[in-house]
């Protein structure tokens, strides 16, 4: 892995809620809870909650600016040109009052623009002391490569990978997480609880992204995501645990040891992802977890060479 600073921690706090799903009362509560289990990586990005996310952020994070990583991201929309990388990175660093942060990512990989355009762009950022490292948030393996190459040519790397990794999201594993293992790049994976599906709530008819976002709920409507879901809830039931610690438990037991980026909309929903850090999985428990969704198909078709 990447040598980040030591602050990056085995797990990171998402503030996609900040300003959204949860007021600035709730934003406060998690952050605390958050630095209560000594995470000191918070993640956000010029995009969420139209900028309150960012803003709520900086206040919470501005009297312990030092204790802290930072990451944010940038152009998801408006395509990865100069132009727009700086601007909304200009917004970002205003609205978290800061002028620099630990981390900073694309946010998606914009075929239209020159790539080579985008990682001088952030050379640059880092050149002028902006940014301490370089990111790319939902790329391909094959694009990180070619990003890689190009930062290397240009004296720096690509220091970090976020990519979706849940028990029922796993395409990670076939091509990323041994593309960041064998570049250094650390990999810190978002969406841990599948959009809450995971949590078991929906089982019960509970009410979240996946009810109110059309996008997750095409993300995560396959019926075999239910019956893992389902699954998960029985094997919690049996062993005693909440089917989020076991699901972020299982990711901070993966071998490829990516860094889960736990998300809520209260302290109530973030307290049994927050138990996973405490609970240590037997090879047995561990096996039978891996065992509720298909591992992804091995990017090679030589399975007799595997």
């Amino acid at each position: 892995m990447t040598a980040l600073s030591p602050l990056a921690g085995p797990l990171a706090f998402g503030t996609m809620q900040f300003g959204a799903g949860a007021d600035a009362a709730a934003s406060a509560a998690l952050y605390a809870a958050a630095r209560a289990a000594g995470i000191a990586h918070f993640d956000t990005a010029h995009g969420y909650a139209e900028g309150r996310a960012e803003t709520l952020l900086g206040r919470l994070a501005a009297l312990e600016r030092d204790a802290l990583f930072i990451a944010t991201k940038v152009a998801y929309t408006g395509g990865a040109t100069r132009a727009n990388i700086t601007t909304q990175f200009d917004i970002s660093r205003r609205r978290l009052g800061m002028d620099a942060v630990d981390l900073l990512y694309i946010h998606r990989h914009d075929p239209a623009t020159d790539l080579s355009e985008t990682i001088d762009t952030l050379a640059d950022l880092q050149a002028r002391g902006l940014i301490r490292h370089i990111g790319l948030s939902n790329f391909a393996a094959w694009q990180a490569m070619k990003a890689q190459a190009l930062a290397i040519a240009r004296g720096t790397r690509i220091a970090a990978i976020q990519p979706m990794l849940n028990l029922v999201k796993r395409q990670a594993e076939v091509e990323i997480l041994p593309m960041a293992a064998d570049q250094g790049i650390a990999a810190f994976t978002y969406s841990p609880l599948g959009g809450g599906l995971l949590t078991g709530k929906y089982l019960a008819g509970g009410t979240g992204r996946l009810t109110e976002d059309a996008r997750y709920a095409t993300r995560y409507g396959d019926p075999a995501m239910a019956e893992t879901a389902r699954a998960l809830a029985a094997l919690a039931g049996e062993t005693g645990h909440h089917p989020a610690t076991l699901a972020v438990a299982w990711l901070l037991h993966h071998p490829a040891r990516p860094v889960p980026i736990l998300s809520a909309r209260s302290t109530g929903q973030l307290a049994p992802a927050l138990a996973a850090q405490g609970l240590a999985l037997a090879p047995d428990l561990l096996a039978r977890l891996g065992a509720l969704s298909p591992a992804p198909p091995s990017a090679t078709d030589r399975t007799e060479e595997r």
